[in-house]
């Protein structure tokens, strides 16, 4: 296959990955807000959308260390990169098929380091920045949303609503889910130009080191917009309704603590799974709410699923990068493997769709509009 060519595909790859990433991440800003009430699931979804475009202008930090702090880019080549897409987009598609809120990011990650393991050896993985600036943030940052969502939620009922009621919370909770949009956009936007990044350092296109042109900017943050606004309901349903009962002060407080992580780790340049810290700030605000009921064998689940991300990516993205870089017949075999096992799921989803009108908008909450109760 002519090279260039290869490079338009490698790069269209990983605007579908991109896409991939703003449906299966919907959830991380929206769930919350739609499962209260406080939005209507499209407008959710649309307001989500526009905020992870305009979030994604805000920095690089996270994109350059994708492009040049994972793995060696002057040892790997297109092929690679493309390998380790196709084991992210694999991974990303089954977790949304069963509904379990997923890393997007570990699975791009760990794509990526298997299809260049395989490749170009064991000493083209920058093993300790993985796990300086992967594994370290993944542990810790579901742990510090939670925590700081408890404390919030705590201090809320406690001296808020007892004493003035909910009222207004809903409000709060659109500002505080816009917040989660943007700083989802700003750190998630920037891992597919990062990719692309990379793949045009490895092609010779560009400098390695390099920061990513604004046209990869653009099209990165036009397909996770696209792929968000597409809604990925099944994960919406499990985050807004699955982890604990969401009332609108709990809401405000889990995104709020979820948004201030993600920005600070953005601006770090820590490419952390945003999935991870929403999902901690959910569970933080059951625990500090007492009376809403945490599942924990959910919760268990879905850290199940966070344990085998990275490793399973990596197993795909090893398989299909050994197969592109045999040439041509290679590369056509993994895009086909890969249309078809995309088509397959998608016909699978369809026995039981899970859509917008899946959810019922809830009655109003005593924390809404009970205040005199919960004063006395």
């Amino acid at each position: 296959m002519d090279p260039s060519l290869f490079v338009v595909l490698v790069i269209g790859t990983a605007l579908v990955f991109d896409f991939t990433n703003g449906f299966h991440d919907t959830a991380n800003a929206m769930a919350t807000s739609i499962a209260t009430g406080a939005l209507k699931p499209r407008i959710a979804v649309a307001v989500s959308a526009v905020l992870n475009l305009a979030g994604a202008f805000l920095s690089v930090e996270v994109a350059k260390t994708i492009s040049s702090g994972l793995v060696d880019e002057t040892k790997i080549d297109p092929a690679v990169v493309f390998g380790g897409l196709v084991g992210a987009i694999v991974w990303n598609l089954v977790t949304w098929y069963v509904g379990l809120p997923s890393s997007s990011s570990h699975a791009l990650f760990g794509g990526l380091i298997g299809a260049t393991w395989v490749s170009a050896g064991a000493d083209s993985v920058h093993f300790a920045k993985i796990v300086d600036k992967v594994l370290v943030p993944a542990a810790a940052s579901p742990v510090i949303a939670g925590v700081v969502a408890a404390a919030v939620t705590y201090v809320v009922y406690r001296f808020v609503v007892r004493r003035r009621g909910g009222r207004g919370f809903r409000i709060g909770q659109i500002v505080s889910a816009s917040l989660v949009s943007l700083a989802h956009g700003t750190n998630d936007a920037q891992k597919t130009m990062g990719v692309i990044t990379l793949t045009l350092v490895a092609a010779g296109n560009l400098p390695a080191g390099s920061a990513p042109p604004f046209w990869v900017i653009v099209s990165a943050a036009t397909a996770l917009a696209l792929g968000t606004y597409l809604g990925g309901w099944r994960i919406t349903h499990t985050l807004g309704k699955g982890l604990t009962d969401i009332e609108g002060p709990q809401g405000f407080s889990a995104q709020t603590s979820s948004a201030g992580v993600i920005l600070l780790s953005s601006h770090l340049g820590f490419p952390l799974s945003t999935t991870h810290v929403c999902s901690g700030g959910i569970v933080g605000s059951g625990v500090g709410r007492h009376e809403a009921p945490v599942r924990w064998r959910m919760a268990g689940r879905m850290v199940i699923a966070w344990l085998f991300t990275l490793p399973a990516a990596a197993l795909v993205g090893a398989g299909a990068g050994k197969l592109t870089s045999l040439g041509t017949a290679g590369t056509v075999i993994v895009g086909v493997l890969g249309i078809g096992f995309a088509l397959g799921v998608y016909l699978l989803s369809r026995r039981k769709p899970v859509t917008a009108h899946s959810f019922q908008v809830p009655e109003p909450s005593a924390a809404d509009t009970e205040p005199n109760r919960l004063a006395a």
